[in-house]
C-alpha cells in the first residue's frame, strides 16, 4: 500500500502570491490618485444603497430575511433597523444592486461596491472599532481582487455562458475586503480565498423576471464575509484554490475555456483595477449604455418619432447580445427592462433619458414603449468579438425611417466607460439621486465623511448616518 505524499506550496503559485499581497498591502503603498478614486467609488455605492433600500423588491427581501433571521446589531442602510451581520451583508448588497445604478468593471463584469461595502459595513465593529482609513484600505483590497479573478475567467465569456459573472467571482472581492479589515495574515487569506471560492454561484437567467438577480451580489458579499470570519477563527479553506487542476476555482468554472491564472497577480500593486471600475450614468445594464448613447445621438440628427420609424437594428458583440439582446414580452419586470435592449432603446427614444423613472413599473407597462419594442432587432456581429477586450460593448445602430432615410452610428463603448465619469460627475450623480431619498443636510454629511474617509477616526459614525430611513425613490 502506497503512502500519500504531501505537496509543498510553491511561493510562485497564484493563490499564495495573492494572499501575501493582501497581507502586506498598506494604504501608503496605494497611489494617492487610486486612494482618491476609491473614495468616489464608495460614495457611488452608498448612493446606490440609499436609492435601493426602500424599493418594493428590497423591502420584500427585508421583510422575509429579518423575520427569518431576527436579532443582531448590524444596520441596514436606509432602513432604520438592525439585523445579524450576515443578513445585513446580504441585504445591503441587494440594495446597492437594487436598481442597476451601481459601478461595473467593463472587462471583468462585476459590481464591486455591492460586494465590498456590505461585508465591510458588517464587520466595522466586529473586532474593535475600525477607522475610516482601515475601511478605505480594505475597500481597495476588494476592488482589486474581484476583477482580477474575473479576468482569469476571461470576464465577459462568463456572461455568454450563462453565469452571473459578478456573483461568481465576487465572493473573493468580499473576502479580501473583510479579511483586510479583520487583519488576516497571508495564511488566513489563503483560507479565506478558498472558503470564498467554494461558495461562488449565480445564474444569469435571473435577469428575466426574478427578484433574485438583485440579491446575487448580496449573497456573494455575505459568503465572502463568512469566508473571512471563518478564516480569522482558524477554520481552514481550500488551499491553492486558483491553482488546483481538480476541483479548483479556475479549473472548474473555466473548464474548457482555458482560464489564465496569471491574470490574478499580473501587475498587482502596479496596475490598479480601481482605475478601471466605471460608474454608470444610466440605470441599466452596462452593456446597454452604448445603445442609449446611440439613441440620443441619432435623435439630435433627426427627431426619433415612433410613427416615422420602420425598424431599428442594433449590432452587438457576443456578451451584450446574449445578455441584453433577448426578445422582451409583456408584462416585463423592472429587472427585465433594465437588462433588455429593445425596451431600453424604446424608452430612451421616448423620454430622452434612462434613469430611475424610466424603469418604474408604471412606465414599463405603457403602450407607447410597446409600440416601439417590436421594431427593435438585435444582431450578433462576430467581427466585434475580434477587436479586443475594449470592443466588447461595441454597438452599431441603424434607424430606418418609413420615408427611406437611414441613420447610422457606431459606438465602441458607452459614456461612463470611455471616457469614465470624473470624480466631479460622480458627485453630481450622487447629489441628483439623493434629492429624492434623503434631506440635504444628511446628504452633505455623508458626502463629507466619505470623501474625508482617511481622517475619520471611527467609521461607525458614517455607518450610523447611513442607517436612518430613506424615502422610496419611485414614489
Amino acid at each position: 500500500m502506497s503512502t500519500p505524499t504531501t505537496r509543498e506550496q510553491p511561493a510562485s503559485e497564484t493563490t499564495v502570491q495573492l494572499a501575501r499581497w493582501l497581507d502586506q498591502l498598506t494604504l501608503e503603498a496605494v497611489p494617492a490618485a487610486v486612494r482618491e478614486r476609491a473614495k468616489y467609488l464608495i460614495l457611488d455605492g452608498i448612493g446606490c444603497a440609499l436609492v435601493g433600500a426602500q424599493l418594493p423588491w428590497s423591502q420584500k427581501a427585508v421583510e422575509i430575511v429579518t423575520q427569518f433571521e431576527a436579532g443582531g446589531n448590524s444596520p441596514l442602510v436606509g432602513c432604520g433597523i438592525n439585523t445579524s451581520r450576515p443578513a445585513a451583508a446580504l441585504l445591503n448588497g441587494t440594495f446597492i444592486q437594487g436598481f442597476e445604478l451601481d459601478d461595473f468593471h467593463p472587462l471583468a463584469p462585476l459590481h464591486s461596491a455591492s460586494l465590498v461595502l456590505p461585508s465591510l459595513f458588517s464587520c466595522i465593529d466586529h473586532d474593535g472599532l475600525a477607522s475610516g482609513a482601515d475601511v478605505l484600505l480594505a475597500a481597495i483590497a476588494g476592488f482589486e481582487v474581484g476583477p482580477r479573478v474575473g479576468l482569469a475567467l476571461h470576464g465577459t465569456e462568463m456572461l455568454s455562458r450563462g453565469w452571473h459573472s459578478g456573483s461568481v467571482f465576487g465572493t473573493h472581492a468580499s473576502a479580501a475586503a473583510a479579511g483586510k479589515l479583520l487583519g488576516l495574515d497571508a495564511a488566513q487569506f489563503e483560507d479565506a480565498l478558498g472558503l470564498a471560492a467554494t461558495q461562488s454561484a449565480g445564474l444569469m437567467a435571473a435577469q428575466f423576471e426574478a427578484m433574485s438577480k438583485r440579491m446575487h451580489h448580496g449573497m456573494a458579499s455575505r459568503n465572502g464575509l463568512y469566508a473571512a470570519v471563518l478564516a480569522k477563527g482558524g477554520y481552514t479553506g481550500i488551499k491553492r484554490v486558483f491553482d488546483r487542476d481538480y476541483g479548483g476555482f479556475l479549473s472548474t468554472f473555466g473548464e474548457g475555456h482555458s482560464p489564465d491564472a496569471s491574470q490574478i497577480v499580473d501587475g498587482i500593486g502596479e496596475r490598479w483595477e480601481v482605475d478601471r471600475i466605471v460608474v454608470k450614468p444610466y440605470a441599466a445594464m452596462g452593456g446597454l449604455h452604448a445603445a442609449i448613447d446611440a439613441v440620443l445621438k441619432l435623435d439630435e440628427q433627426r427627431k426619433l418619432l415612433a410613427h416615422e420609424i420602420d425598424r431599428i437594428d442594433v449590432d452587438l458583440a457576443h456578451a451584450v447580445y446574449h445578455h441584453g439582446g433577448w426578445q422582451a414580452t409583456r408584462p416585463l419586470t423592472p429587472i427585465g427592462a433594465q437588462m433588455n435592449m429593445a425596451y431600453t432603446v424604446a424608452v430612451t427614444m421616448l423620454d430622452k433619458a434612462a434613469l430611475v423613472s424610466q424603469f418604474s413599473p408604471d412606465r414599463i407597462d405603457r403602450d407607447d414603449v410597446w409600440e416601439i419594442i417590436p421594431k427593435v432587432f438585435t444582431h450578433h456581429d462576430e467581427s466585434f468579438d475580434q477587436e479586443g477586450k475594449m470592443s466588447r460593448g461595441k454597438t452599431r445602430m441603424r434607424v430606418r425611417f418609413r420615408d427611406g432615410q437611414v441613420l447610422e452610428t457606431l459606438h465602441n463603448t458607452g459614456r461612463g466607460v470611455l471616457p469614465p465619469l470624473s470624480n466631479a460627475q460622480i458627485v453630481d450623480k450622487f447629489n441628483a439621486l439623493m434629492a429624492n431619498v434623503i434631506d440635504d443636510s444628511r446628504r452633505e454629511k455623508i458626502l463629507n465623511l466619505t470623501l474625508g474617509l482617511e481622517s475619520l477616526a471611527n467609521a461607525h459614525e458614517l455607518l450610523q448616518l447611513l442607517s436612518a430611513p430613506a424615502r422610496n425613490a419611485l414614489s
